[in-house]
């Protein structure tokens, strides 16, 4: 006679193997055909890769989908949709996102299916797209909302760390960007402001250095500017002696002057890392989960009566994961800007690297001790299936369909164990910037770009002189 049973433990077993395989995908690995475009440059390829894929359509994905379409949008110079884009963003992140069936979610599946609300860092780059979108769209007004909102989005940021040195409560690229937006206004006491709160990050930051990037010179040097500009002299003075730099005014240049951003390389992707705990019952019912790190204390109370099943002996280790940041080196290391007579350089302005590495780090003991408390949970209900079922035995009753459900849960908790490894991938791994003067009437611009490997690369554009501050912002997303 056939053991059915043991046949069908088979299957289910091959089955689970298959499906726990598919589910180790990454995010990235989900929809890499629209990345490799973005990558390449093939941004109206990209654009249709994005349109047609299922993964980012799903509801929960609702944030990163718009994220990515004002991307693009932006990339291919359609800056009123990829602001109607980020617009949409934006009123989701105000709405507030989740809920309690949300946490439910996280607590019995995984991350993976909850709503994605966005890092930190993610929703200040929201802010930089729209102000751009509108500069070149000739809305100056609401550019200058948007420099307003980074305020708000500060203030915010702030108040969910309470300010804190060691965690990211502020964005020194954002408040600068919002002085540059108030001078391209000829607001100098607001872009005086801006760039005061900005320099005071980084004063207040180790080795006036914020997550990966120091202090640039041009900050320095246009606080000082705007300080003497509305002749508020002790400040002036106050951050001469501060920056160690004596300022000496300059005649502005007849035709303005340019503020390039360059955008290189991509931002790092997640991955998923794995961790392996042995699961002990205390004394309290409480669960301990222990690894070579050390122990960590779930707040998880529960009666598993007296039972010695439930213990270390019999549970060798559970398998827990959590996302991992994987960095992209980028194709080019260097970049110089000429207009035909001046060479200016670089200086990076914000490291989206440094900030993704370091605020997931920030919050690993608080998000780990979420995944533990969910394998708590599926490890309690796989428990208590297998419990039921030896009861039914002792009575002389088919105990097979709960131990069926028994292994069906340990089973599920296998395959629904995965880390969110979502993240808006599009982004650039560092932003920096320069400024450069322009003569009244046409300008070639000259940017020249070189490849860790001696490759160089350059490209020209052609800026008018108005004697207004411009933007131009140029991206090199390999």
């Amino acid at each position: 006679m056939v053991n059915t049973s043991k046949h069908t433990f088979r299957a289910s077993l091959l089955l689970g193997l298959m499906l726990f395989l598919f589910s180790c995908s990454s995010y990235n690995d989900m929809i890499g055909p629209y990345y490799k475009q973005v990558s390449t440059g093939n941004y109206t390829e990209a654009i249709k890769e994005l349109d047609k894929n299922s993964l980012l359509k799903k509801p929960r994905n609702k944030l990163l989908f718009l994220m990515e379409k004002g991307k693009t949008s932006h990339l291919v110079g359609d800056y009123e949709n990829s602001n109607r884009y980020f617009n949409e963003a934006d009123q989701l992140l105000e709405n507030g996102m989740g809920g309690a069936m949300d946490a439910v979610v996280g607590t019995l599946v995984n991350p993976m299916n909850q709503v994605y609300k966005g890092e930190d860092f993610e929703k200040f780059m929201i802010h930089y797209y729209k102000a751009l979108n509108y500069v070149y769209l000739n809305r100056t007004e609401d550019a200058i909302v948007e420099a307003r909102r980074i305020s708000l989005q500060s203030q915010e940021q702030g108040d969910k760390f309470n300010n804190k040195e060691n965690r990211y409560s502020k964005d020194a690229f954002s408040l600068m960007l919002q002085g540059l937006i108030y001078e391209h206004d000829g607001d100098v006491n607001n872009a005086f402001i801006a760039y005061r709160n900005a320099a005071e990050v980084y004063l207040n930051s180790k080795d006036h250095t914020y997550y990966g990037t120091a202090m640039p010179e041009g900050l320095k040097k246009d606080l000082l500017r705007t300080a003497d500009g509305m002749g508020f002299t002790a400040e002036l003075q106050r951050f001469e002696g501060l920056f160690n730099l004596k300022y000496t005014r300059e005649k502005a240049p007849e035709g303005g002057e340019l503020i390039f951003f360059w955008e290189n390389g991509l931002a790092p992707v997640k991955q998923q890392e794995e961790f392996f705990f042995s699961l002990i019952k205390g004394s309290d019912g409480g669960l301990f989960f222990t690894n070579v790190g050390g122990t960590i204390i779930i707040p998880f109370n529960n009666s598993y009566g007296n039972s010695n099943d439930f213990n270390a002996s019999s549970i060798q280790s559970l398998r827990a994961t959590y996302p991992k940041y994987v960095a992209r080196p980028p194709f080019y290391n260097t970049a110089t800007l000429s207009n035909g007579t001046n060479t200016a350089n670089f200086e990076k302005a914000e490291d989206i690297n440094e900030l993704a590495f370091k605020t997931l780090d920030q919050r690993f003991l608080k998000e780990m001790s979420k995944v533990l408390t969910r394998l708590a949970v599926k490890k309690a209900a796989e428990y208590v299936l297998r419990e039921s079922a030896k009861g039914t035995g002792k009575n002389g009753k088919d105990n097979s369909l709960l131990e069926g459900l028994g292994l069906g849960v340990q089973l599920y908790s296998l395959l629904s164990e995965k880390a969110d490894t979502r993240n808006w991938q599009s982004l650039p791994a560092h932003i920096s910037y320069t400024r450069i003067p322009l003569q009244k009437g046409a300008n070639t611009i000259t940017l020249n770009l070189k490849g860790a490997n001696g490759s160089n690369e350059t490209k020209t554009i052609e800026v008018t002189g108005t004697g207004k501050l411009q933007f131009y912002n140029y991206s090199t997303l390999r």
